[in-house]
């Protein structure tokens, strides 16, 4: 099942009107007591943004917006793949691919494209542009629900190790945020005789339990233990839940799109995972796409899959790895990181408050960083 197939997204006018008619007859839980939020994502924030999604929001526009760029599906280990495949005017580009996760979608790096495929029309480099893989990961979105069991981390990498094959492209470079900083790793690891290097926005390395591990512990890594221990007490429930219980919370998620943007919302709203806010716009594409694509189930299973899993590879990567942090988002610890990662050549952590959605929130300084970070690797 080696073919590639063009595919242009056109949701069927029916679902819109379904999902319009599911959003005003929303049931609405009660108030939490106390401060907003203090239980769990607030009650206000969630109807504002349904009142926005059923008055305002236009699914149509992003849906062009969306197919301005070439699209594709294949199969791959009997798992469907949806994939943006933007290449560059530039005949010596650089291939690039992109992963996202939980619950980002492709939507994550639109405002990259045409910086990093086009930087003469961007004032930058022609020397730094890239053909742009942006694959849809197995489970989530225009991929489709999931066939099999199996798709965590190891067997995404291995897929994407097997697309760019399948493109042709014999030398690539990776880039990943959320679990696409798990997978980007991964696939360096898997195909390090033709991934040149891997870019990612956290290094997901923790204590192993050893107390000589935190003898001496620099300040810088101080904090981000303890922004660590902050998101394990408030944030990491889902985690917790997705491992355990995915098939239990789908049939919900399944049912209510104010339900699902509640839940998705645990890292898109307040303080979730940035210094400030989202825009409402970026937010809803990424919970609509979900929804249409009835994958909000199948998608938290990624995270059931990667607890269950063997664990086969050990030792650190080798290949070049370089981490571009941002203010607000997850803070990898470096001491840790290195030990994990033995080949790690760029530790860039920046206080403009670009958040867990950098690539949205902060284009130009990850596109910035990213040219740099393979500038010495592509030849």
């Amino acid at each position: 099942m080696s073919q590639i197939h063009p595919y242009t997204i056109d949701i069927a006018q029916d679902a819109l009107d379904d999902l319009q008619a599911r959003l005003e007859r929303t049931r609405w839980t009660d108030d939490s007591p106390g401060e907003p939020a203090r239980y769990g994502v607030d009650l206000d924030e969630v109807r504002r943004l349904v009142e926005y999604w059923t008055t305002g929001y236009d699914w149509r526009a992003w849906e062009r917006r969306l197919n301005e760029y070439p699209q594709y599906l294949t199969e791959i280990d009997g798992e469907r793949v949806h994939f943006l495949h933007v290449r560059s005017p530039e005949p010596d580009a650089f291939p690039l691919i992109l992963t996202h996760g939980w619950p980002g979608s492709v939507v994550e790096f639109l405002d990259v494209i045409g910086p990093l495929t086009n930087p003469r029309a961007h004032g930058g480099n022609p020397a730094d542009a890239y053909h742009l893989v942006i694959p849809s990961m197995p489970g989530f979105g225009f991929s489709g629900p999931t066939n099999g069991e199996g798709c965590g981390t190891a067997r995404v990498a291995r897929a994407w190790a097997e697309l760019m094959r399948r493109l042709g492209y014999q030398r690539y470079g990776a880039h990943g945020n959320d679990a696409g900083s798990m997978i980007s790793p991964e696939l360096g690891r898997i195909d390090s005789q033709r991934v040149a290097g891997v870019h990612v926005t956290q290094l997901f390395s923790f204590p192993s339990g050893d107390p000589a591990e935190f003898a001496d512990m620099t300040t810088e890594d101080m904090a981000a233990m303890q922004r660590l221990q902050w998101f394990y007490e408030k944030k990491f429930s889902f985690n917790q839940l997705h491992s355990q219980q995915p098939q239990t919370l789908a049939h919900a998620l399944a049912d209510s799109p104010a339900g699902l943007l509640a839940w998705n919302g645990q890292l898109f709203l307040g303080d979730a995972m940035g210094a400030k806010p989202l825009d409402d716009d970026f937010i809803l594409t990424n919970v609509a796409i979900y929804w249409l694509t009835n994958t909000a189930g199948s998608a938290i299973r990624f995270y059931f899959e990667d607890a269950v899993a063997e664990r086969t590879q050990t030792g650190p990567t080798t290949v070049p790895t370089g981490l571009a942090s941002f203010e607000g988002d997850f803070q990898s610890i470096r001491r840790f990181a290195e030990r994990d990662h033995g080949n790690l050549v760029q530790w860039h952590t920046y206080r403009e408050p670009g958040g867990h959605y950098a690539a949205h929130m902060e284009p130009e300084l990850m596109t910035a960083d990213i040219q740099g970070f393979f500038r010495s690797l592509r030849a």
